[in-house]
Parts: structure tokens; C-alpha cells; sequence
């Protein structure tokens, strides 16, 4: 980890917050639970435990592996459906399939994204494929979930696959952190994934005793997921490691920093920061639906009952 690299940063175009800029205070630090998703996934829910208020417009995130799979024994989701918002499927190592009841489908692999808008709903399933169920191997990556405002709960599903060659790479002044930035903006610098809510998603790998001090919309919230290693967020180095989330306060810049040691089996520290504007609308949500209003979630569940969301098709034996 990760796929997308660069051998010297120093060629990349180089981001930091203006001296000027608040720092955002780090209001809580929590730990995430681990869990089974799909047929039987290893997964860390990265936002468990965190107020909505500070998520929003993010609703869910879980960490997928990191595990060595021997053969046989890679496992995905099954069919299952989805309304109202965007899952984002950002896959570090290994391979993931695609596929739906509207007829599109994808292979992501080593850095590469797809970004499903769901809109007014379908049936999709994500899979290892059968090459990588027969010889096992490394599998690791992450789900998010974004919310869609009311206005756009209803519209076309939409699919774009964004390749790891696609992300937009920035580096800190000294060079000593990469920058990934997947969708949104930072410091100018446009990502590739096209989002209905302003969001910011960035993976950012920081070596050894390496800090970044970005500039941070004050008007969106701010988030840092550690996929591995352990450093510090904020000022005033509040201490995180793997599995954990920092929620910032308000503010126009975040600091992370890494510890000057890491374990030899996360030699960088690897994080995940996310920032978006909230959307601020009441939010009904139940399994894999995210709605405004409990009735609009039971007509969710009824159209999927009905069949009126799609149906597996004839090659899956439906």
C-alpha cells in the first residue's frame, strides 16, 4: 500500500495553509469497531460513534480488510439495492467487480475509484473476480457513503469509474508527504471525481516524522481516517493511530503529523481526509436507503419489494 505513487515527490506541485489561516481544533478522537459486511468482508466502521452534525454530509465509511486471502476465500456482497445517495468505492489494493440491474459494470483495481451515484435506485452486487477467489491475495479498500440533498434523491443513477492514473497528486513544502486528491479541491488543485455535494476526499501518505498543514474550506467540516501507521492530529498533536477517526472543528487549516517511528509493517503513516458542506436536511435512513422523510423510506422498501428498483439479470439465474 498504496498503488499510486511517485518516486520523488519533489516534482509534484507542493500545498500548504497560508500563516494566517485558523487551525482547526481537534474535537474528538474515536476508535472504530470492527464487523463483517457483504458475505463475510473484514470491516472497520470508521464513523461509528460520531454525532451526525459532524459527519454530514458523510454517512457512513467502513475500511475494507486490509487481509491476505488464500484461495477460496476472497468474498464480496451479494445483490442488493440502493436510493437517495453515493457510494464511493476507493480500492487500494486488489480487485473488485461491478455490476447492476441497469447494465453497467466496472473492474477497480490498485488506487482505482468508482463513484456510483444510486439517485432514484437499482440493484447492484460488488464481487472479487473468479481469478482472484481461486488464488487468493491481498484485498484492502474503503466504502463511503455520501448523502444526496433532496433535490437530486431522485435522479439517474450515475457511475464513473476513476482510475488511480486520474487522482490529482500534490505534495507537502519539504516533500515529505503524498497527496492524493480523489474528488473536491484543495489549494486549487481539482480531483477527478465529480460530486453533487461539494466534498473533499484525499488520501495522503506522510513518512516518517513528515506533517502537512493544509488549507480547509471553512465552510465544510473536516475528517481524518488513519488506514495505518499512528502520528498526530491538530496543533496540538493529539496522538492517533490505525482504525481511528479525528473530528476538527471549525477552522481554515488541519495539521497531521507523523510519529518519527512506525511499525515495520506500516512504514508511512496513511490517512484519509474528507471534508464536504452540509447538507443540513432531515435524514431517514434504514439499511440501503437514505431518504428525507420516513414515508419516502417506506416507499423505498415497497418499489425495491415491488421490483420496480430492477431485477438480477438472467445470467445470475433470476
Amino acid at each position: 500500500m498504496p498503488a499510486v505513487t511517485v518516486e520523488n515527490p519533489l516534482t509534484l506541485p507542493r500545498v500548504s495553509a497560508p500563516a494566517e489561516a485558523t487551525p482547526r481544533p481537534v474535537l474528538a478522537v474515536t476508535t472504530a469497531p470492527t464487523g463483517f459486511e457483504g458475505e463475510g468482508f473484514p470491516v472497520r466502521r470508521a464513523f461509528a460513534g460520531i454525532n451526525y452534525k459532524y459527519l454530514d454530509p458523510f454517512i457512513m465509511m467502513d475500511q475494507m480488510g486490509e487481509v491476505e486471502y488464500a484461495p477460496g476465500e476472497p468474498k464480496g456482497t451479494p445483490w442488493h439495492p440502493h436510493r437517495g445517495f453515493e457510494t464511493v468505492t476507493y480500492l487500494i489494493d486488489g480487485t473488485f467487480v461491478h455490476q447492476d440491474s441497469n447494465g453497467g459494470g466496472g473492474t477497480i483495481q490498485n488506487g482505482d475509484t468508482q463513484w456510483m451515484t444510486a439517485g432514484s435506485g437499482l440493484l447492484h452486487i460488488e464481487a472479487p473476480p473468479e481469478e482472484l477467489v481461486m488464488s487468493g491475495g491481498l484485498f484492502h479498500g474503503l466504502q463511503l457513503w455520501v448523502n444526496l440533498p433532496a433535490a437530486d434523491k431522485m435522479m439517474d443513477p450515475r457511475y464513473q469509474d476513476i482510475r488511480g492514473g486520474q487522482v490529482q497528486l500534490l505534495t507537502s513544502p519539504d516533500g515529505g508527504a503524498l497527496l492524493r486528491v480523489i474528488a473536491g479541491e484543495l489549494d486549487g488543485h481539482e480531483g477527478p471525481g465529480i460530486t453533487h455535494t461539494p466534498i473533499t476526499m484525499i488520501h495522503a501518505t506522510l513518512r516518517p516524522g513528515a506533517q502537512i498543514t493544509l488549507p480547509w474550506r471553512q465552510e465544510f467540516n473536516g475528517l481524518a481516517y488513519v488506514l495505518a501507521g499512528h502520528g498526530t492530529v491538530g496543533t496540538d498533536r493529539r496522538p492517533v493511530r490505525k482504525g481511528q477517526t479525528a473530528v476538527f472543528g471549525d477552522g481554515g487549516s488541519l495539521t497531521v503529523r507523523a510519529d518519527e517511528t512506525q511499525d515495520s509493517n506500516s512504514p508511512d503513516l496513511e490517512v484519509v481526509l474528507l471534508g464536504g458542506r452540509p447538507i443540513r436536511e432531515p435524514m431517514a435512513h434504514y439499511g440501503p436507503f437514505v431518504m428525507n422523510t420516513q414515508a419516502e423510506l417506506k416507499a423505498a422498501f415497497d418499489d425495491f419489494q415491488a421490483g420496480r428498483l430492477g431485477t438480477v439479470p438472467a445470467v445470475h439465474g433470476m
